[in-house]
């Protein structure tokens, strides 16, 4: 018996049917990969293209999308540091459970602090976090302004706003970094490509 964070004796409960049967199952390995990078960087656009041309080759997947769970599981947390930690960390152990399940994880969250993001990749053993940073510079992500949030916190109507009133610290050893190719954006293919290369080469791709 246990005591976990606030909960008294409990007893962790192991079943028969584990990782190794649901990857075989599936023809896949279970993982998950971190999308992070500045607001309009397009992580859920590259999320969503990623998860469109899994399926389109018959492997399974779930897209965690930042702004999606705080219409639910995260609906009680703000933009406050303590409450970042806390979303990323309720993502981290969700993430954990697909990639547990044979799942093709893709979670797309700004993710600011580098601390909560090396928290979530010590879940994952086997080298099964694979973190893809958006590296694009503020001033194309502030120019696309999808939802104009950039513009609300330049006017000081949004505080505490990534990339202007509170900081992004940039990943050190990502295994994949999407930039810029000269003066353009490479497509949403080309970047879910990117990562497609990547699965393909490291074996994620088979059970």
């Amino acid at each position: 018996m246990s005591n976990i964070g606030k909960s008294t004796n409990i007893l962790w409960h192991d079943c028969p049917i584990g990782q190794s049967e649901r990857q075989k199952l599936l023809g896949q390995k279970g993982c998950v990969i971190w999308i992070t990078g500045l607001s309009g960087s397009g992580k859920s656009t590259v999320a969503c293209a990623l998860s469109r041309e899994l399926h389109y080759r018959g492997h399974h997947t779930y897209v965690l999308d930042g702004d999606n769970l705080r219409h639910g599981l995260n609906r009680d947390l703000s933009f406050k540091a303590e409450d970042r930690t806390e979303n990323i960390r309720r993502v981290g152990e969700v993430a954990k459970l697909f990639a547990d399940a044979g799942t093709i994880c893709i979670a797309s969250l700004i993710s600011p602090y580098r601390r909560d993001r090396d928290a979530c990749r010590a879940l994952l053993p086997d080298s099964r976090f694979i973190e893809v940073f958006m590296d694009l510079p503020l001033e194309i992500c502030e120019a696309r302004d999808p939802k104009g949030l950039y513009k609300l916190a330049r006017t000081g109507k949004i505080k505490g706003f990534t990339g202007v009133d509170d900081p992004y610290e940039s990943p050190v050893n990502s295994e994949i970094v999407i930039k810029m190719e000269g003066e353009e954006c490479p497509s949403p293919k080309a970047m879910a490509k990117q990562v497609l290369s990547y699965l393909e080469e490291n074996g994620y791709l088979q059970a």
